[in-house]
Parts: C-alpha cells; sequence; structure tokens
C-alpha cells in the first residue's frame, strides 16, 4: 500500500491504534471492577500496568523494531482475530502492552524478508527473551496459527483505519465513546459488527 509509505501516515496510524486501545482497555477494566464476568489471567497478564503509555510503547516500537509499516496493520488484524478466538482474555490495561509487541514482532517475522530475532523485540519491549519466547508461542496458539492476512482483508482494515484516521480530531478536544469495530471474515463477502474485546 503506497499509502503506508506517506511519510505523515504513520504517526497518525499510531495515533489512532493508540487511541483505539486504550479506550477497549479501560472499558474492560471497568467491566472487570464492575462485574464479577470471568476474565482469565494469562502469560500476557502483568503484574502491574506499566507506566508507559500505549501511545509511546508503539511509537517506541515503530522507531526500534524497523518493522514495514504494513506491519501494524497486519497486527492490528492479528489483535482482532486473537480477542474473538481468546473470548476470555480481553485487551486491559495489564495485558495490552505485551499483547502489542507479540502482535507487531509476529507481523513482522510474517511479512518481513529482514527481522529482528525475539531477544531484540523483547529489549524493544521491555521484557525478557524467556518472556517473549512464551509470549509469542502463546499467541500463536492463540491466533490457531492462522496468520495469514489476504490481500482483501488488509485493504478492509487498512481502509476502516483510513476512515478512522480521517475522522480524527485532535484528541485532548474530543471525548469518544468505545466504538464498534467492523470484523471482516477472509471471504470478505460476510462481516459483521462485533466490539473489539467485549
Amino acid at each position: 500500500m503506497a499509502e503506508l509509505e506517506n511519510p505523515g501516515v504513520m504517526p497518525k496510524l499510531i495515533a489512532f491504534l493508540s487511541a483505539l486501545l486504550e479506550r477497549v482497555a479501560e472499558s474492560n477494566d471497568l467491566t472487570r471492577r464492575v462485574t464479577t464476568q470471568s476474565q482469565s489471567d494469562s502469560v500476557f497478564h502483568g503484574l502491574s500496568r506499566p507506566s508507559i503509555t500505549i501511545q509511546s510503547y508503539l511509537e517506541r516500537i515503530y522507531k526500534y523494531a524497523n518493522c514495514s509499516s504494513s506491519c501494524f496493520v497486519v497486527a492490528y488484524v492479528y489483535l482482532d482475530r486473537f480477542t474473538h478466538r481468546q473470548p476470555s482474555l480481553p485487551i486491559n490495561s495489564f495485558n495490552v502492552h505485551r499483547l502489542l509487541i507479540t502482535s507487531v514482532m509476529t507481523a513482522a517475522k510474517f511479512l518481513d524478508d529482514l527481522y529482528y530475532n525475539n531477544a531484540y523485540y523483547a529489549k524493544v519491549g521491555g521484557i525478557s527473551t524467556k518472556e517473549m519466547n512464551l509470549l509469542e508461542l502463546d499467541f500463536l496458539f492463540g491466533l490457531g496459527f492462522d496468520l495469514n492476512v489476504t490481500p482483501n482483508t488488509f485493504h478492509a482494515y487498512f481502509s476502516l483505519l483510513q476512515k478512522e484516521m480521517t475522522l480524527l480530531q485532535p484528541l485532548s478536544l474530543v471525548v469518544v465513546p468505545p466504538r464498534t469495530v467492523i470484523t471482516f471474515k477472509d471471504d470478505e463477502a460476510s462481516h459483521q459488527k462485533q466490539q473489539l474485546a467485549v
């Protein structure tokens, strides 16, 4: 996608993805506190909330991972797939950072011809190599090893992100309610609205 190579697109994409993930994490944190809904802790669940914001973390990954811009769209696809296949593990403030570094690393390994080893991604993500290896394994099984993203699926997710990014206003001036996200099946003919990580 030529649009992704435009230098102005990635900062907007990172800002939008981080705002989306922040809303989802906060919503799921609130749901966890208010209800007795069962949410499993997993290898992605940290003991405490990381002090780095989601946006700063995504910017760090973008700066140091040196992966293609397409990896961030594919990582978004992977996160969507993961949350639908693992409904007892919704994205929250205790696991979002680990899910992000793992999804971007997985996307880079699947898409890019050149990528770093797990030790490097662990350093970028601020975790140990042993933990990075475990996260990768759990993520792959959580996805059912469904890593292929068809051109139609990529285009559909990227188009949705583009549409949302054009609507993105300065976040400090706007209070945005939780939004539904359209998820796409690989056949593209059938798509349905579902809440990301409800």
